[in-house]
């Protein structure tokens, strides 16, 4: 096979490969041992007709069709690599006159990562973010912590918002009890908006064993058709009214909360890692206005392929977490009523910016000759080890050798944001 390159007009790149009349004959002869099983000839038990008398049956060109596509399936690789052509869509193909035991070329057209220079990626001028703790923040951490530590008890009082009553309802449209609107000792927490709105508000005030109606109206877009936009009335008993108890910040409550006898101690210890996490959030913020100005300072054609490539990507991504509300995307186009072109066109313009933005990081990675070593790719392993609680050597085999090359891409970009950030300007 001869491999030819003929040109490129921006990211359409066009090249040959020939192939001689004793290859494609060769082919013939490797598809006809394969597939003669396919065919049934008179006289002859399956498999076991001559390739001349199954084309005297068939015409010449019965095994023309699979011998191409195993030439064409077990030389374009190797004619890209020739070639040094970076493809990033499916090929299209056009074919010469093919004739018995005669040469004959495929030509392809295909869409080739881009060709561009990245410039003005060093010595990028930004301002410098800074993020104070400040002791609002460090009270607040310590409020969540006493929240995730609170207990819950009886109050003997009316309830009032925040509190969690436990209740038995029943609910009516008109004077008919619907399904699904009932329940006995449902704990609800009043300002939760958990339930339909109005509900939870008309419990206010209520003491353990009070009574109430609640009366609201279904949401014009409620689930369930025969209850969007009705007016029911809910027949509620209160069981129980309960508040949360938080701990008191002392000693002790260090003590049962961390590794810390101190209160000053976890005090202490909450600060630093609030600093950390705020330094982190500037260096990311920094970073992502260097890689804004290089972004900005580069124009280049993105192919559209790789532009859809990305949309998919986000509309796969937000399916995921739709499916984890119990939706999935075709129901979330049905409730707003839009197709899912439209949705497509809405993510386009970010999706472009994400395709570009990440050619620039990848070409800026090759001009710096950046690499994942292999000490930072065991300390990506290790990492993953420990989120997964699995050993390293099972992260290595489930991983596959696509997966592990796309990890060490990801820790080359990485290596590359780092290198814009370093040298960049700092005001």
């Amino acid at each position: 096979m001869k491999s030819t390159f003929i040109s490129r007009e921006k990211n359409d790149v066009k090249f040959t490969m020939e192939f001689t009349g004793e290859e494609f004959e060769a082919a013939v002869v490797a598809a006809y041992q394969s597939g003669k099983g396919k065919f049934a000839i008179d006289g002859f038990r399956k498999g076991k007709a001559p390739r001349k008398l199954i084309e005297s049956h068939y015409g010449e060109d019965v095994f023309f069709e699979d011998a191409i596509n195993d030439l064409f399936s077990q030389n374009y690789f190797k004619a890209l690599e020739e070639l040094n052509i970076n493809v990033i869509d499916r090929p299209n193909a056009d074919f010469s006159e093919i004739k018995k035991g005669e040469a004959f070329t495929i030509t392809i057209t295909v869409t080739a990562y881009p060709e561009f220079e990245v410039k003005d990626y060093k010595g990028v001028e930004i301002e410098k973010i800074e993020h104070t703790v400040t002791e609002e923040d460090l009270n607040k951490e310590l409020e969540a912590l006493q929240n995730r530590n609170a207990r819950m008890v009886i109050a003997e009082r009316p309830a009032k918002d925040g509190d969690t009553v436990l209740i038995d309802y029943a609910g009516f449209v008109g004077e008919e009890q619907f399904e699904g609107g009932t329940a006995e000792r449902q704990p609800l927490k009043l300002g939760s908006n958990a339930f339909i709105p109005g509900f939870e508000e008309q419990l206010i005030g209520c003491s353990a064993g009070d009574e109430k109606d609640v009366v609201v109206t279904f949401p014009e877009e409620y689930h369930a058709e025969d209850l969007a936009g009705k007016e029911a009335v809910f027949k509620c008993k209160v069981h129980e009214v309960k508040e949360e108890e938080k701990p008191e910040l002392n000693d002790d409550f260090a003590k049962d909360v961390s590794e810390f006898d101190t209160l000053e101690e976890l005090k202490k210890d909450k600060k630093e890692k609030l600093e950390k996490a705020a330094e982190e959030r500037a260096a990311s913020e920094m970073k992502n206005a260097v890689l804004e100005k290089i972004y900005e300072a580069n124009d280049m054609e993105i192919p559209q392929v790789m532009v859809e490539d990305e949309i998919d990507g986000m509309m796969q991504e937000f399916d995921q977490q739709l499916r984890y509300q119990g939706l999935d995307l075709q129901k979330y186009f049905q409730y707003l009523g839009k197709e899912a072109n439209d949705f497509r066109e809405e993510l386009r313009a970010d999706a472009t910016k994400k395709t570009k933005t990440r050619m620039l990081i990848s070409a800026i990675a090759d001009a710096e000759k950046l690499e994942a070593t292999e000490e930072e790719l065991d300390k990506e392993l290790e990492l993953m080890a420990v989120q997964y609680n699995l050993e390293v050597e099972k992260i290595k085999s489930m991983l596959g050798a696509d997966n592990f090359a796309a990890l060490e891409k990801d820790v080359k970009m990485r290596k590359a944001v780092d290198f814009v950030y370093d040298n960049a300007v700092i005001k």
